[in-house]
């Protein structure tokens, strides 16, 4: 096991457990623990946050090198956002992934984080099929967390799709598919404020994504209005081991919404994944009825949820 500053390294031997659990036990793969996620999360924020976060690496005792787990807490922290406010984050939050082979790590991980989140309240949020994990909670103190979990909440589930029978994508008049590697580093950065507006990202963190493993500029895709305002963008991540590729982010300029521009870079980006060599592709949304849009969006270009997550929490008081 081991405990350091958390680096590509680190990241990287994190991602090879998330590509075995592609394989292996893909609806066991907890939020933000995806290949792609792993990059995104890693990559914007590691200049800005990176020292609220703690991690450790439990390794394989059979002189593999593999890793058996891995935990990762990100501690309270603020951030400032492109409209002048600022967001923080009060608790603190695991995410973490175990080989189906040795889930008794599982407690080890609980008595970490609580050793590094003395005093806070601790979130998790374990997948529903993730039996080895809810049936340990409780004993650690931890119970379901109705505000996050209900139909209200912020819960989120995986949806998959076969890479078969794609549906060519159309653009509105004047529109066209461009890439992060024609439109460059400060666009694309551009793009994504004006679809999350407002967000804490920023150019940095676009650099810290673009320098994150599996990244390609060329599966950076985005859709470019006729007056040049890019209006749409989504980032594809290929696992070429697993042949899994992954959307994360998606979005649209606020201004260009609900004129068919992300269903169109879906598909685009599906087939680009497709040419690639991938088979199967993932993305992650919100679950709960009262947030829709997302989902809706993804069932109409031929997603299935497989797999959801149930928030826990242990509170201080």
């Amino acid at each position: 096991m081991r405990e350091t500053g958390m680096g590509a390294g680190d990241v990287r031997l994190m991602q090879g457990l998330a590509q075995e659990l592609t394989t292996l036990r893909p609806e066991l793969l907890v939020g933000d623990a995806t290949v792609g996620e792993l990059a995104w999360v890693f990559g914007k924020d590691r200049a800005a946050l990176g020292h609220t976060w703690r991690h450790r690496l439990w390794r394989s005792v059979d002189g593999s090198g593999r890793l058996d787990a891995w935990a990762w807490v990100r501690l309270p922290y603020t951030v400032a956002r492109s409209d002048g406010s600022t967001y923080a984050s009060k608790g603190a939050n695991l995410t973490w992934q175990v080989h189906p082979e040795r889930p008794a790590l599982l407690d080890e991980i609980l008595d970490w984080y609580a050793e590094q989140a003395a005093g806070l309240d601790r979130f998790v949020t374990p997948q529903a099929p993730d039996t080895d994990m809810l049936a340990r909670l409780p004993a650690h103190g931890y119970r379901l967390d109705p505000e996050m979990g209900g139909d209200e909440g912020d819960w989120v589930q995986l949806n998959r799709r076969p890479l078969a029978d794609l549906s060519e994508p159309g653009l509105p008049a004047g529109f066209r598919f461009r890439t992060a590697a024609q439109v460059g580093p400060a666009a694309a950065t551009r793009a994504h404020l004006d679809a999350w507006h407002p967000s804490p990202f920023t150019e940095t963190g676009m650099a810290g994504v673009q320098a994150s493993w599996p990244y390609r500029d060329d599966l950076h895709v985005l859709v470019e209005a006729p007056d040049g305002t890019l209006a749409a963008s989504a980032i594809v991540w290929l696992d070429p081991e697993s042949r899994t590729a992954e959307f994360e982010p998606v979005g649209t300029h606020q201004s260009y919404r609900r004129q068919g521009l992300a269903t169109a870079l879906l598909w685009h980006g599906m087939h680009l994944a497709r040419a690639v060599g991938a088979e199967t592709v993932l993305v992650a949304c919100r679950g709960a009825p009262a947030h829709p849009a997302a989902r809706e969006l993804y069932y109409g270009v031929g997603f299935e949820p497989f797999t959801r997550d149930v928030p826990y929490v242990r509170r201080t008081a």
